[in-house]
């Protein structure tokens, strides 16, 4: 795909955030693509947002089940970056209508005290890098429309699905835990609706890390010290309506974190 149709998309990316209309699925409209070009569709939009002022706070992984893979039609989780315009405050209520098709997934964030640069970074570097951990939501959500077809080429051009982020503000440090054993639980209005413990992701949410510092490097990204990342689900995400209210509960420590939706 040349320079002038990937501007194209970004453009069009961009003005779905405005009309609120979900662009066309891509991989209809331009059959060529490949995920290299989604990548760099994704990369023009996140340097447009910062020429505007917004600033990168960090990235998220997806992807990361073997079962998300096989229906995203790939071998390998995606990433994408985030704005500090994609942060929320726990607990504040949240306009359902900022997003087309919301859905929440719980994850644990970590953030970095040292930088991480890649290639050859393994799971021991992600632990000495990192500062502490977080119980976070993920709210997933999609500007190109889900249509028979869709899969992980869609997905990484649109911030590989990421709408938004909620960090929780109670800290653990890794040393203090054992992250793989981690449960977390998601409570809709009231509700248990899904459980699962982060070794669902990829063995160890640390594994996640690493594949990220790693991926980065291809395009001469370096973790920085406070950046926040985003490690991946390991529970189904479930789809919130306005007036729903979510709790995600999670263990060792980490407490529970709340969001609503207006």
């Amino acid at each position: 795909m040349d320079a002038p149709t990937r501007t194209k998309i970004v453009k069009d990316l961009t003005q779905a955030y405005q009309t609120r209309l979900p662009v066309p699925r891509l991989t209809g409209a331009y059959p060529g693509i490949t995920i290299e070009d989604s990548y760099r569709i994704q990369e023009e939009f996140v340097a447009r947002k910062v020429a505007k002022g917004a600033k990168v706070r960090g990235y998220k992984v997806g992807l990361t089940s073997k079962a998300m893979q096989e229906m995203a039609g790939s071998s390998e989780p995606d990433f994408s970056a985030m704005t500090d315009d994609m942060f929320y405050p726990e607990a504040l209520p949240i306009p359902h209508a900022n997003f087309f098709s919301p859905m929440i997934e719980i994850e644990i964030a970590f953030v970095m005290k040292e930088a991480l640069k890649g290639p050859g970074i393994l799971p021991v570097d992600v632990i000495r890098a990192t500062d502490f951990v977080l119980p976070a939501i993920e709210i997933v959500d999609f500007r190109v429309k889900l249509e028979a077809g869709f899969n992980i080429i869609d997905t990484v051009a649109d911030l590989a699905a990421c709408g938004a982020v909620v960090l929780g503000a109670n800290p653990r440090p890794l040393d203090a835990i054992d992250i793989r054993r981690v449960n977390g639980e998601l409570i809709l209005n009231g509700k248990s609706e899904v459980s699962g413990e982060a070794s669902e992701v990829l063995g160890n949410p640390v594994t996640s890390v690493a594949w990220l510092a790693n991926k980065l490097s291809e395009f001469g990204v370096v973790f920085e010290p406070g950046q926040v990342v985003l490690t991946g689900s390991f529970v189904r995400a479930i789809p919130v309506s306005p007036g729903d209210e979510v709790l995600c509960r999670f263990d060792q420590g980490l407490g529970d974190l709340s969001v609503s939706f207006e």
